[in-house]
Order: structure tokens, then C-alpha cells, then sequence
């Protein structure tokens, strides 16, 4: 898709290069549950570069409202550490062309209250990994970076990593 975000117009996923990427959509900017992700996610930017991950992120308002919502949230301090600068963009979805594309709203629907996904997209643009959220439950970014890390080996290693796997324990051969 072609769309206008607080970086400017990207193409995804031309723009991102042959790296992995991480599509993480909301419903509605300044909702207090989607906000406290964006900061958390701000403040894992390092984690992610690390990685070689690209974060995207995808809500259903416009770029006016995209900008202001960015603007708040680099003013909150979250957790007493500090403030975060919001690197990644935030892609303006209010047709919600993006969110039917990748499956986020039922067809038969224009409510955006499902528009929860994360995608985890390998570098040969492979969608490999996909989770949805409630409105009323915060997405835990320990999970989404155990969840790189094992797809980043699997795919590396060819190995598999079994239940509740975390970095530097066992894998298993296949």
C-alpha cells in the first residue's frame, strides 16, 4: 500500500528495505490503551534496531490527527522513565483501505473497534507471524520481541523453538 503518514508518503513494504517489519495497527488515535503501546513501543526503538526490525504503525484517524497524537504522547512520561521520540511513522488509514487489506475488519462492517493486529513480516515480505488484541487489553511488547527473536532464528538456524522458549534457551533441531 501507498499511504500518507507522519514520515511523510511510504510504500509498504518497498520503502522498509529487506528488513523484517512489524505492522502494528489501532483502531482510533488517543485511545488510552493504544497510547500507552505507542510509547512502550517508542521506548523499545533500540531493541527493534537491534533486530533490524521496522516499525509501522497504522490507525484508522487521519495524518492531522496522527501529528497531534504523536505531539502528546512525546510529552508523556510513562513509568517514571523518560519521554520518548516517536521515530516510526504513523500511517493514516481513515479510509480504512489498510485495515480491510490486511483483514482487520470484517468485510461487512466500517467499524474499526477490531483494528488490533500486529504482523510480523520477514524481509522477503512473508507475513509470518499475526496477533489480534481486545480493545481493553494492552499488547504485551515482551511477547512481540520473544516472537522476532525466535522467528529471526527459526528462519536463520532452521531450528524450531518450542513452548515457552526465550532467548538463549534450548531449540530444537528438525
Amino acid at each position: 500500500f501507498t499511504a500518507e503518514s507522519t514520515n511523510g508518503t511510504i510504500n509498504f513494504p518497498d520503502d522498509f528495505g529487506g528488513n523484517w517489519k512489524v505492522l502494528f495497527s489501532h483502531p482510533k488515535d488517543f485511545t488510552p490503551v493504544c497510547s500507552t503501546e505507542i510509547i512502550e513501543l517508542a521506548h523499545m526503538q533500540d531493541q527493534l534496531d537491534k533486530f533490524g526490525v521496522k516499525l509501522v504503525v497504522v490507525s484508522t484517524d487521519r495524518l492531522e490527527t496522527h501529528v497531534q497524537w504523536k505531539k502528546a504522547l512525546e510529552a508523556v512520561k510513562l513509568d517514571n522513565r523518560d519521554m520518548v521520540k516517536i521515530k516510526f511513522p504513523l500511517v493514516d488509514d481513515e479510509n480504512i483501505n489498510v485495515a480491510k487489506l490486511y483483514g482487520m475488519i470484517h468485510s461487512e462492517t466500517n467499524s474499526t473497534q477490531s483494528v488490533r493486529g500486529v504482523f510480523i513480516i520477514d524481509p522477503n515480505n512473508i507475513i509470518q507471524a499475526v496477533y489480534f488484541y481486545p480493545m481493553n487489553v494492552g499488547r504485551n511488547t515482551d511477547e512481540l520481541l520473544r516472537m522476532i527473536t525466535a522467528l529471526q532464528i527459526t528462519s536463520k538456524d532452521k531450528v524450531l523453538t518450542p513452548a515457552n522458549w526465550t532467548e538463549g534457551k534450548d531449540v530444537l533441531v528438525k
